[in-house]
């Protein structure tokens, strides 16, 4: 098995083995730490880990580019999971089987785990992207013409979701004022897929201190949100 070509099943049991041995690590190195905590640094290692095996030739590289500021870039991705795990408490909404705290995927490197692409298609758009609408309701809330619309889409201004069929939906957060945010074009330029650029700019992201980007985009902060687009978009 080449060490950086590993299957989804070899993924989980390298995960595995990483969690234990930090555990053990841990264990010798504080033994006041409690076990709850030992397990979840554990966890974290081993899935930060296994992510490492699974991503682009490209992005690895990139890693190794950067070794002086890893540390804070593993500061900040904890800092935004801890937040994360807090809200989710706050919400009574901890739940360790959610899609968005599985294990870290290809392309998702460096934020806070997001289904991949094919979990996306399959998925209700309803039940992840928020409040979303036809050209009818833009057309008569938002007063945006319907050809307006159109070529917002044909030139990537806009997040278009197909919602069966040749239908699309377009999720309304991405507007102010009855236009797109400014950095939205890039962002969908950089990721590619809108399902996954959409799942994205909605989530808590680690680039980001756990800020979601589109609530950056509609303060005008578009400049961070592009770079820290760069840095999640696939290789």
């Amino acid at each position: 098995m080449n060490r950086f070509h590993i299957t989804r099943h070899g993924q989980d049991d390298f995960a595995e083995m990483v969690s234990k041995q930090v555990e053990h690590a841990l264990a010798r190195y504080d033994e006041a730490i409690n076990q709850s905590t030992m397990v979840s640094v554990g966890k974290i290692a081993g899935g930060i880990a296994a992510a490492v095996t699974s991503l682009s030739p490209k992005h690895r590289r990139a890693i190794d580019t950067i070794h002086a500021d890893l540390p804070a870039l593993a500061s900040k991705f904890v800092r935004a999971l801890a937040a994360e795990a807090a809200r989710r408490t706050e919400a009574g909404t901890a739940d360790a089987s959610s899609a968005l705290s599985a294990p870290l995927q290809a392309g998702t490197e460096l934020s806070p785990a997001l289904p991949r692409t094919d979990d996306l298609e399959s998925m209700l758009i309803e039940d992840w992207a928020g409040r979303v609408a036809g050209s009818t309701y833009l057309e008569e809330n938002l007063r945006i013409a319907r050809s307006t619309l159109h070529r917002w889409q044909r030139r990537g201004e806009v997040i278009a979701l197909r919602k069966g069929g040749r239908k699309h939906v377009f999720p309304l957060a991405q507007f102010v004022d009855g236009r797109p945010v400014a950095g939205i074009s890039d962002v969908l330029s950089l990721i590619g897929n809108p399902r996954l650029a959409w799942l994205w700019l909605t989530r808590p992201a680690a680039e980001l201190d756990g800020r979601n980007p589109i609530d950056l985009l509609r303060a005008d902060q578009v400049g961070e949100v592009i770079q820290a687009a760069r840095v999640f978009a696939p290789g």
